[in-house]
């Protein structure tokens, strides 16, 4: 019988080798010159439909406001956001999604969606849904814990 800690073990060697595979996967079907990064900022702008701040955009990523600012830089650079100052705080920026970085993401996830359908339907919809309450809650976990 494993002990808890050889099962945790497994547990995150499995998760942190399914995320490399992802990762690389889904950067190789991305449009030309677009990154994981990009896309998920891209996405996350999409879906959410405000402006954020860099700082707010590094927090939900998880990642330095160098990082973010590294990333912004580029997206800005391809013309797929908007960079603006805050009308309320001059230090502050404020980032927007442009209809050329709309374009860009739609682009993104119609090469990525037939990758993500087909694992999801080799390992069936039943299973996958049985699985996403377990990894939602191991998600809300680490980030309380974080």
């Amino acid at each position: 019988m494993e002990d808890s800690n050889s099962l945790a073990i497994s547990l995150f060697s499995e998760i942190l080798m399914a995320d490399q595979l992802a990762r690389t996967r889904l950067g190789k079907a991305l449009p030309k010159g677009m990154e994981l990064s990009h896309f998920s900022v891209l996405n996350h702008l999409t879906r959410t439909g405000v402006e954020r701040s860099p700082a707010q955009l590094a927090k939900a990523f998880h990642v330095t406001r160098g990082a973010m600012t590294n990333t912004l830089s580029k997206l800005e650079v391809a013309g797929y956001i908007h960079i603006r100052p805050d009308w309320d705080d001059a230090r502050r920026k404020m980032v927007a999604i442009s209809p050329a970085g709309r374009q860009a993401r739609d682009a993104a996830l119609a090469s990525i969606v037939p990758l993500i359908s087909e694992v999801v339907n080799e390992l069936g919809g039943d299973r996958v849904r049985a699985a996403l309450p377990i990894l939602r809650e191991l998600r809300v976990k680490l980030e309380t814990t974080a």
